[in-house]
């Protein structure tokens, strides 16, 4: 028999080995490229016994997606044994890094284990994976453990089918494994072993800033409590005000600061441990205000593998653990790489010497509609594939520009990579042809096709072009609703509502705030936000009174110049002499239908963000400032029609907000989001179209998604969201595999 799903690195072997022993069976089993082989003899009542509790019995992290049994004649084995894997077709699944397991936690506790405070534990329910695997099959010799030597004591682990260690692939002790470092700030060794761990706590505690080489790559740690740490380590990043991640020691501790809902309790003890967004407390004031400026929400995460455990229990605060990078830069693998980019950030750094194949950054995820909603999708997430009802042809997907991620089909299955990042310099670049290399390589991948985004001056978009594959270049939005659709198992048609910064229209204009018709032929795009002009361009996404001015300009025309209608002090003298020629002339003025923009360009006309520090600032602080308004109405609209498009338009809105300036920052806010929503609703309910799917990165935004989720089923319609696929560009790859593959089976 075959069995295919997440079935190596979860102790799926050494689970099949005593449950043939405690049955009797004889024969074999072995990890091959495509998932669990089995042979097994027995009388046939007992093969089905067999057969029923693989699948009851089977590892907690592990599951099945296919079992395939064949009944053979018998061939006489004497024994039941674990074989040297096999290679062939490579379909298995890769699995992500899993959190410490309760087992090896209280093991590193215990003065009188072996592996009393060793901080690589690990067993076959938990540690690395997806980081240290070179190739498939999941076998020791094809990780980045292959140079440490099992001693006596692990290998009696390795090789005792009654140990939870057996064929742990990564096994190991203070005796034989990897071990700990601490380097000074320019590479200098200071300590060893458990020394090096004390020193590194001891170095938090005293207000420095260490790096600490994790799991998928580097953290840099600082206390959490003290202002003038955290703003020297925004200072020394370059970081301004995007907010920071908390790692805290322990889950009591995080609920003397956040309040955590059933969902988010699970999420953050989950195996995947990722980055939880909750909500701070209103009387919480132990921490540094610049951790996260003017947010109600926090990013918070427990220790996640045994040396933050160790490192968390000996600190005993909560620390700042953001990237090992600088902004925009993938994170730190390596520490002599860490060291050199790195320098001048971090005064310490707690190394080891277990080689990091790929970076993987902590996931992020918020409760999203009673359910998780991943919003970064790496550690614990990535590269688990997403399953269609469908065989696909080979293709692979190089995703969007802004936070990366590709993708690569097997059969049915289509896996995705890591979150990448932004592709903005050429650190981002190579990794991102490293991902790509490597999940080729995993699958022995012959692609029929390449799939990228439209936007001819993406990187990615580039990249596919340099290749001698077909290319097929998927527009950004359609993209985004094949992803939610892949991820939900919908078939066409369906209403697909994609709202997000930008994308590449294929009438040469930037799209943004569209809705469209899906059905089997592609889309037709039905309806769109009336469009504005982002005077600047580019710059307009960091500056969201650019986006204002555009919204008054639409409306107004030169009025909103000589009328005062601009709001005094946010442009200077010569600013306001040169936008009016900029707009009337269209000169490095695009036209754009963003809801994105929208959302900035609203926040700039209710004086609350006018300068972005971030991407999304002004967008999130909308969303914030909402926090306690009980405002069911919203804004006026109108849908006027061009042609056979409808058009959402914004006026009516822009004309009330100036007119309720005595209006709270919280009424406007919720009257804004509330606007958005019924215009949706509306269109959906013209076009007629049962199924509704939401994605794009303003679906992000926990109020709208939730209110457009109630309206849409009050309305008699049925919606659909993302969960473990991000509704940002993280999730556009698995979109445009879709959109090939479709097009593949077409031709």
């Amino acid at each position: 028999m075959v069995i295919r799903g997440a079935v190596q690195g979860v102790g799926f072997r050494p689970f099949v080995f005593r449950l043939a022993q405690e049955l009797g069976l004889k024969g074999w089993v072995i990890n091959s490229g495509a998932g669990v082989f089995i042979e097994a003899e027995a009388a046939e009542p007992v093969l089905r016994e067999f057969l029923r509790r693989l699948e009851t019995e089977k590892p907690t992290i592990s599951f099945i997606h296919s079992l395939e049994a064949l009944y053979l004649d018998p061939v006489g084995f004497t024994t039941f044994e674990i074989r040297e894997s096999s290679d062939g077709e490579k379909t298995a699944l890769i699995l992500p890094d899993i959190a410490t397991c309760p087992d090896c936690l209280r093991e590193i506790f215990d003065p009188a284990n072996r592996r009393y405070q060793y901080p690589f534990t690990n067993c076959t329910n938990c540690g690395p994976r997806f980081t240290i695997i070179e190739s498939l099959p999941y076998d020791r010799p094809r990780t980045t453990m292959k140079k440490f030597v099992m001693c006596e004591a692990c290998s009696r682990e390795y090789l005792d089918p009654a140990d939870r260690r057996f064929h742990a692939q990564p096994n190991a002790c203070a005796q034989c494994g990897p071990e700990l470092a601490l380097w000074d700030a320019e590479g200098k060794p200071l300590a060893r072993k458990q020394p090096a761990l004390l020193a590194a706590a001891e170095a938090v505690r005293a207000g420095q800033i260490v790096a600490v080489k994790g799991l998928g790559g580097f953290h840099l740690l600082a206390d959490a409590r003290r202002e003038d740490v955290v703003c020297e380590l925004r200072r020394r990043k370059r970081r301004e005000e995007k907010p920071f991640a908390l790692m805290f020691p322990s889950y009591e501790l995080v609920l003397r600061h956040c309040a955590a809902s059933e969902v988010e309790w699970r999420l953050l003890r989950a195996p995947e441990s990722p980055i939880v967004l909750l909500r701070r407390l209103a009387d919480d004031d132990g921490l540094a205000p610049s951790i996260a400026p003017r947010n109600p929400y926090l990013g918070a995460m427990l220790p996640y593998t045994p040396l933050h455990h160790l490192l968390m229990n000996a600190v005993g605060f909560p620390v700042v653990a953001t990237s090992g990078n600088l902004s925009e830069e993938p994170i730190c693998t390596d520490e002599n790489e860490a060291v050199r980019r790195l320098r001048g950030i971090a005064d310490f750094f707690l190394i080891h010497n277990r080689p990091i194949l790929r970076h993987v950054d902590d996931s992020v995820v918020r409760e999203m509609g009673g359910r998780e909603l991943v919003i970064r999708r790496a550690r614990g997430f990535a590269p688990l594939p997403v399953y269609v009802d469908r065989e696909l042809p080979a293709v692979l997907a190089v995703g969007a520009h802004q936070k990366n991620s590709i993708s690569v089909s097997v059969h049915s299955q289509v896996f995705i990579s890591q979150h990448i990042g932004d592709l903005e310099n050429e650190a981002s670049y190579e990794a991102f042809r490293s991902a790509v290399s490597a999940f080729e390589a995993f699958y022995e991948l012959k692609p029929a096709a390449v799939a990228c985004d439209m936007h001819p001056d993406y990187m990615s978009t580039q990249y596919a072009r340099a290749s001698t594959l077909p290319l097929v270049a998927v527009q950004h939005h359609y993209a985004h609703i094949l992803s939610c659709m892949a991820e939900n198992h919908l078939r066409t048609p369906v209403l697909g509502i994609a709202w997000d910064g930008s994308g590449f229209g294929p009438d040469g204009t930037v799209w943004g705030g569209e809705i469209l018709h899906v059905s089997d032929d592609g889309f037709r795009r039905v309806a769109h936000l009336r469009p504005f002009l982002l005077p600047g361009s580019e710059k307009a996404v960091r500056e969201p009174r650019r986006c204002a001015l555009g919204l008054l300009y639409e409306v107004f025309g030169q009025d909103a110049f000589d009328t005062g209608l601009v709001p005094a002090g946010v442009f200077s003298d010569d600013e306001l002499e040169v936008f009016p020629r900029m707009l009337c002339h269209r000169i490095n003025s695009p036209a754009t239908t963003s809801a994105g923009r929208l959302f900035d360009g609203f926040a700039s006309l209710l004086n609350l963000r006018h300068r972005a520090r971030f991407e999304g600032q002004a967008a999130m602080e909308l969303e914030f400032a909402l926090a306690g308004a009980s405002v069911d109405d919203g804004y006026p609209f109108e849908i006027c029609t061009n042609g056979d498009t409808l058009v959402m338009d914004w006026e009516p809105a822009v004309r009330a907000a100036l007119r309720q300036k005595n209006d709270s920052l919280a009424v406007a806010s919720a009257r804004f989001h509330n606007m958005l929503v019924a215009m949706g609703v509306e269109v959906a309910k013209r076009i007629g179209e049962q199924k509704v799917v939401l994605s794009g990165g303003c679906f992000q935004n926990r109020y709208l998604t939730e209110r457009f989720i109630s309206t849409l089923r009050e309305a008699g319609f049925q919606p659909y969201w993302h969960q473990r696929v991000p509704p940002n560009d993280g999730g556009i790859a698995l979109g445009q595999l879709m959109a090939a593959a479709a097009q593949l089976r077409r031709e």
